[in-house]
């Protein structure tokens, strides 16, 4: 299989149906190269403090990471936020809730000399799989061109049909080489992982997921970002940063000054 990509232009119904076929797709240059370079240089202080905090055997030890992204690089919200792309996470999402938030926000600067990541599920965090629900759906903007060489992401496609026991193999794997300004967005009960960098260029991706809204969300957003920080922002990313309530009962306060349902 090959994955598919879509420009602008397209209809979302179609880029739907393809996501749910498949499990993963690339939407071609859907930020400016203005946008993402402002997040990457508004990440860079992060990358070159703390990056190697995460290094471990999942992570890669030439890879750097950042997380709270919403406390750190302000234009990344017009990333998070972005109103068509989140219109393909209503369709998968919003039929099994009532809102979605946030997952988690990563930014992931995998360096030369970083081998191929494991393989894996983001739904994995969660200990349950209900079959044809989905929990989670996962971007990962390329603040870099994606190529082979440099870690473009790696997929496989269709296995978010899979039964839990099924591993797969590497010729199943296809890579998601796409232009700066890109996004990859695929399920999370698919297997993807970092590809590894023989370039001699790090390249930068910006990850974020979407959860149902009845779930713990896997970065906890309200200690993360400040709270002052989180206020700062329009009312749509701070309701997917989490401060909303799922319906009447799930997540309410008693002092809700500022009415979020």
């Amino acid at each position: 299989m090959a994955i598919a990509y879509f420009d602008v232009n397209a209809k979302i119904d179609d880029i739907v149906a393809v996501l749910q076929r498949d499990g993963a797709m690339v939407l071609q240059r859907w930020a400016s190269a203005a946008t993402v370079d402002a997040v990457a240089s508004e990440l860079r202080p992060q990358f070159d403090t703390e990056g190697t905090d995460y290094q471990s055997d999942f992570n890669g030890y030439k890879t750097l990471r950042v997380s709270g992204i919403l406390a750190h690089a302000r234009t990344s919200a017009e990333l998070i936020g972005h109103p068509e792309l989140l219109r393909i996470v209503d369709a998968i999402l919003l039929p099994n809730c009532i809102n979605y938030r946030v997952g988690s926000t990563t930014g992931i600067e995998i360096l030369p000399g970083e081998t191929s990541q494991r393989l894996h599920r983001d739904d994995d965090i969660y200990p349950t799989r209900l079959p044809s629900l989905e929990l989670q759906v996962s971007t990962n903007w390329a603040l870099d061109d994606f190529t082979e060489r440099n870690g473009a992401t790696r997929v496989v496609l269709g296995s978010h049909t899979w039964d839990d026991g099924r591993e797969p193999s590497e010729d199943e794997v296809v890579q998601a080489i796409m232009p700066k300004g890109s996004v990859l967005v695929y399920l999370g009960s698919a297997y993807h992982g970092g590809g590894a960098n023989v370039s001699d260029r790090p390249r930068i991706g910006l990850v974020n997921t979407y959860s149902l809204g009845w779930l713990r969300q896997e970065e906890n957003q309200y200690l993360t970002v400040p709270r002052e920080v989180a206020m700062s922002y329009p009312e749509h990313i701070q309701r997917l940063m989490g401060y909303q309530g799922h319906g009447s009962l799930l997540g309410w306060y008693p002092d809700n000054p500022d009415g979020f349902r």
